[in-house]
């Protein structure tokens, strides 16, 4: 009978990375940078603190300050988020190949941002929505904030400058 050795393939990426030819960290973290902001949806995972409920959301978001940003009218993400602020957000691009591999993985935390405080007005701002136009809203919209903790990195394109296409960068 069969049985899966999931503890080998967790350990897949962290074997292989051993050997593989890094970025320096200042570069990799400007390409991580002009990746996320090329682009605006991602996948937000939450899970509650038993793992029995886990959600992920398909959502715009914005990167400012080093920071992820996300408007919500509500959705059941919240759930999770009550109980466990540890988060997974997916950016990536269509799958093209095995040769044009492009998309990042990120861990982190999230916590609440106060509706109409300062900094959800900086928020606001930076995606162009009047706040007079949120405040006649029948309920103020949600902003969650996520602060990223590790980067994972997967790009094809990496190979050809000498690179392996998968780096991994903690925050």
């Amino acid at each position: 009978m069969w049985t899966m050795n999931y503890d080998e393939a967790a350990r897949y990426w962290e074997e292989k990375d051993r050997d593989s030819a890094h970025m320096e960290p200042q570069a990799l973290k400007a390409r991580i940078e002009e990746f996320i902001t090329a682009n605006n949806t991602c996948a937000l995972a939450t899970a509650s603190a038993d793992g029995d409920f886990v959600r992920n959301t398909p959502i715009e978001y914005n990167f400012l300050d080093g920071w992820f940003y996300f408007l919500s009218e509500g959705g059941l993400k919240f759930r999770a988020l009550k109980e466990n602020e540890n988060v997974g957000i997916a950016i990536y691009e269509s799958y093209g190949g095995f040769g044009k591999l492009k998309g990042l993985q990120v861990t982190g935390t999230a916590e609440m941002v106060e509706p109409f405080s300062a900094e959800y007005l900086r928020v606001l701002e930076f995606k162009k929505i009047p706040e007079d136009a949120m405040r006649k809203l029948p309920h103020a919209m949600h902003l969650i904030k996520v602060a990223p903790a590790a980067y994972d990195y997967l790009d094809s394109a990496l190979k050809k400058e000498g690179f392996a296409i998968r780096q991994h960068l903690e925050v």
